[in-house]
C-alpha cells in the first residue's frame, strides 16, 4: 500500500467520524485534532478506525505522535504491510 492509499484510507475514516470535513481544506501539517475540532472520544474512535482499516495496533503511547495528517501516513506507512 503506498502513501496516496493510505492517506485516501486515513481522510476516509475521520470523514465516518466527522462527516461534515471537507478533506480538500486539511493541511497535512496541522494539528487534525484542532482543523476538524475533534474532543477526546472523537479522536479515540479515528484511532480505532484506523486499526480496523489497516489493521495496524496502535498503542497508547503512540496516540501524541499521531498529531497530522503526514504524521498518521508516516506511522501506518512504516507499519503496513
Amino acid at each position: 500500500m503506498n502513501e496516496a492509499e493510505i492517506r485516501a484510507g486515513v481522510i476516509e475514516v475521520l470523514l465516518t467520524i466527522a462527516p461534515e470535513v471537507e478533506a480538500d481544506e486539511l493541511v497535512a501539517g496541522q494539528s487534525l485534532r484542532d482543523q476538524v475540532d475533534l474532543d477526546s472520544m472523537d479522536w479515540l474512535h479515528v484511532i480505532v478506525g484506523l486499526h480496523e482499516r489497516f489493521g495496524v495496533d496502535i498503542p497508547e503511547t503512540d496516540y501524541a505522535r499521531l498529531a497530522t495528517l503526514d504524521d498518521i501516513v508516516a506511522y501506518l506507512a512504516a507499519r503496513v504491510r
